[in-house]
């Protein structure tokens, strides 16, 4: 059996904030919108959205404290702020860190006298309305109903078990002008692995991949950027963002799998990317699947080889900041964590034994 389900109401087009306010303001009075400290307004994102907003009647009011990888903690006093505002429906505006908060708010400002513990305990599924503005190139948040959080007192990333889709989600190229070489590399790198990770599943199915290989044929024409070649243009950016939609897609219906796993520990105890931490992991799962879907894959991508696809990695994104013995201790940890999450390691086609976890984790260091 397959099955195909993705309600998020996507838009993709230049100026897709103000063409559509009218599409935002319907979800309620008064939005509170989510986002980090300075990209949101960098890259001009929030002055498009307060100014549609206000164009069709809808207030708003803005929490700006999402820091990377939001804490738990960080969901609460959002939650408490939308509640003392007034706040209807939720707008994330940013990376992956805003949608992914915006979410998990959406579900407590529905449940305003649970506490904290709600977000990994609670039944009812039920929250505000969300709408996903992504300003970054690689999660693919604004389609998925992911939130992944960190908790800090585990020193630990683990995705909240509601399926939270956003509404609607709006897609423009020109939020990402702003972006810096580093973000849209370790970004475009993220949604590359969702790619890879969605593919190589077992619950991948032909719908699934029907969106891996669009998110593919989006990614290859992106490269060029990628591989520094060539500054990027308007079409090479909102390529680069429809690679991370379509990617965002893919892993709605299958999730991820064990690069996803391995990166946790990493980007929470070494402070690196998420995007980077995942694809450190990704020349090793390939290098463990089948022959045919790893070349479909790298190929697909635009990629001649494994070595290759390492080379535009570690030059696009750079080494990881940390000695030997720190970076072999926290690989060594995350081997540990990877081997306890059977839902990550059953999602893998192939066998996912002690001498294959540990073949990837350290892939590179061994490369």
């Amino acid at each position: 059996m397959a099955t195909f389900y993705m309600p998020t109401r996507v838009f993709e087009e230049e100026g897709a904030v103000n063409n559509h306010g009218a599409d935002m303001a319907a979800f309620g009075k008064k939005a509170l919108i989510v986002s980090g400290r300075h990209s949101a307004v960098a890259c001009g994102a929030y002055d498009d959205i307060t100014a549609a907003l206000e164009a069709h009647g809808a207030a708003h009011c803005l929490f700006n404290e999402v820091e990377e990888n939001p804490s738990t903690e960080t969901i609460m006093r959002a939650r408490d702020f939308g509640l003392d505002e007034g706040a209807d429906f939720v707008i994330g505006v940013g990376g992956g860190s805003p949608l992914d908060a915006s979410k998990a708010i959406a579900l407590m400002m529905a449940h305003p006298h649970d506490g904290i513990d709600y977000l990994y305990g609670g039944k009812d599924a039920s929250a505000l309305p969300v709408i996903a503005v992504p300003t970054t190139c690689g999660t693919g948040s604004e389609v998925t109903p992911v939130s992944v959080l960190t908790i800090k007192e585990k020193q630990t990333k683990k995705s909240i078990p509601f399926k939270l889709f956003p509404k609607l989600a709006l897609i423009d190229g020109a939020y990402l002008k702003s972006a810096s070489r580093s973000i849209l590399c370790n970004t475009a790198f993220d949604a590359l692995t969702h790619l890879y990770e969605s593919y190589i599943n077992v619950k991948a199915t032909d719908y699934s991949r029907m969106c891996v290989d669009a998110g593919l044929k989006a990614w290859a024409k992106g490269q060029a950027v990628i591989r520094g070649e060539k500054d990027p243009d308007a079409a090479n950016l909102l390529t680069m963002m429809r690679a991370s939609t379509f990617a965002g897609m893919a892993i709605a219906q299958t999730a991820t799998t064990v690069p996803h796993g391995l990166s946790y520990p990493v980007t929470t105890k070494l402070g690196v990317p998420h995007g980077k931490a995942t694809a450190y992991f990704t020349a090793g799962y390939l290098t463990e699947a089948d022959a045919a879907d790893r070349e479909y894959l790298l190929s697909g991508a635009g990629f001649a080889s494994i070595d290759d696809f390492r080379a535009v990695y570690h030059n696009a994104c750079g080494p990881i900041d940390a000695d030997s013995a720190t970076l072999n201790k926290v690989l060594e940890g995350a081997a540990k964590e990877l081997a306890a999450n059977t839902a990550k390691t059953a999602a893998v086609p192939y066998p996912v034994d002690a001498d294959v976890i540990k073949r990837i984790t350290f892939f590179e260091v061994d490369h």
